[in-house]
């Protein structure tokens, strides 16, 4: 295994961050080898024991990556955190960082990760560390007890770097703490965070985004302006759609757009194939990546594609089949790179999962990236899109003056200066 001259360099200046300050952020694109060079950092580090928390699905390649180095590597996911019994680590990576920066309140696994591991040298990864709002930065440089932040929660902190405003959430008033003042707080953490491209890397691919529009049942638009109407809808079985408040009506809407729905008892089923029909005719003998969101939506792509298609990564790139996955579960830390393109049957409100899964095909010698978005006519899918799309300053924002920060001596010798 060979370094790229860039991950050298990386590791070596991030090192010092982490011997200096016990924490370090590296926040890279997708494909430039945060995984590798997390690992260099720990071996000049001089850890012998890492603690390596991701998701199930990248646990291959990160167990695959380790074995060039000479330290003992636990890996796990945070749902089976409780698994490990020692805190006996001497350095802790956290892949997929932006995973634990909801806020106000930290989430479950924020709060374990703390309490147990809070001390310990962290190495924080994401090549999407703010997808929604700045405000996201105060909860994951919490994570660690070296945080540069000096309030003891997330409202003191927003009392000083956030302008707090007012929103209606159904019936109720609550705080909005979407917008932080990223410049009042930047000089506290920018010289923890390390930078890189897909550009600086050589990544020379492009992503084309393309939209297309399916003409649902007339079943669907039926029970659609009935639930906007009435906010609700029983069928012949006495099943029920409820949609008595407004994020449920969005919600229901949203299922709808795609199909499916999912019935007050618990249950769900599909009403229109229209979308699995549309995806099968229209990449006929192609080899596609699907992303859904909701459960029967898989099972409408299962039968209407019947056996060819998989939703296991490895029969996938061993056969001819294509693949469905669920899009929160498949967005980050795999590779689709064996599709022709990929296909989202339905599209996510999170800014994290449009940037993440649409880069799975990306590759330092594939130069076009082709992504499809199959919209309902007259659905929801499109106003969704234009919000998420609304959030793109706060995931590329962290990418600016990149091609300086890693190359120039001076950025080393001032955050040096800074972290002393």
């Amino acid at each position: 295994m060979k370094l790229r001259d860039y991950q050298i360099q990386i590791s070596t200046d991030a090192c010092e961050v982490l011997q200096r300050k016990k924490l370090v952020c590296l926040f890279m694109e997708v494909r430039t080898g945060k995984t590798l060079t997390a690992f260099e950092i720990a071996n000049k580090f001089g850890a012998n024991k890492i603690l390596f928390i991701t998701k199930i699905k990248a646990f291959d390649n990160i167990i695959k990556d380790s074995k060039h180095f000479n330290f003992e590597v636990t890996v796990i996911n945070r749902e089976s955190l409780h698994k490990i019994e020692t805190n006996d680590f001497d350095l802790i990576i956290i892949d997929e960082v932006h995973g634990y920066a909801s806020y106000p309140k930290p989430s479950k696994y924020h709060k374990d990760i703390k309490k147990r591991f809070g001390s310990l040298p962290m190495i924080l990864l994401s090549g999407t560390p703010t997808p929604e709002s700045y405000s996201q930065y105060y909860h994951i440089f919490n994570l660690s007890n070296y945080t540069p932040f000096t309030e003891t929660n997330f409202y003191k902190w927003a009392d000083k770097y956030v302008d707090i405003q007012k929103r209606y959430l159904g019936y109720a008033q609550v705080n909005d703490y979407s917008n932080a003042r990223k410049k009042d707080f930047w000089h506290l953490i920018r010289y923890y965070i390390f930078t890189f491209t897909q550009e600086q890397a050589g990544f020379t691919s492009s992503v084309n985004e393309i939209i297309l529009e399916v003409e649902m049942q007339p079943i669907t638009y039926k029970i659609i302006d009935k639930l906007k109407k009435d906010l609700i809808v029983q069928n012949k079985q006495r099943q029920v759609i409820l949609a008595d408040t407004g994020a449920k009506l969005m919600q229901k809407h949203h299922q709808l757009s795609s199909g499916t729905c999912k019935f007050e008892d618990g249950s769900s089923k599909v009403i229109d194939y229209s979308k699995a029909m549309f995806i099968k005719e229209k990449f006929k003998n192609k080899k596609i990546g699907i992303f859904y969101k909701f459960v029967e939506e898989y099972n409408a792509l299962k039968h209407i594609f019947r056996e060819e298609l998989t939703n296991d990564l490895n029969e996938f790139n061993t056969t001819n089949k294509s693949i469905a996955l669920q899009i929160v579960s498949g967005r980050e830390g795999i590779s689709l790179k064996e599709a022709d393109c990929l296909v989202f049957y339905n599209i996510d409100f999170s800014a994290v999962s449009y940037w993440q899964a649409r880069d799975r095909l990306t590759t330092m010698e594939r130069l076009e990236n082709t992504v499809y978005w199959i919209f309902a006519k007259n659905g929801i899918e499109h106003e969704i899109y234009k919000t998420v799309l609304k959030k793109k300053n706060y995931t590329l924002s962290i990418y600016e003056g990149a091609s300086n920060t890693n190359k120039d001596n001076s950025q080393t010798k001032k955050r040096r200066l800074a972290l002393r």
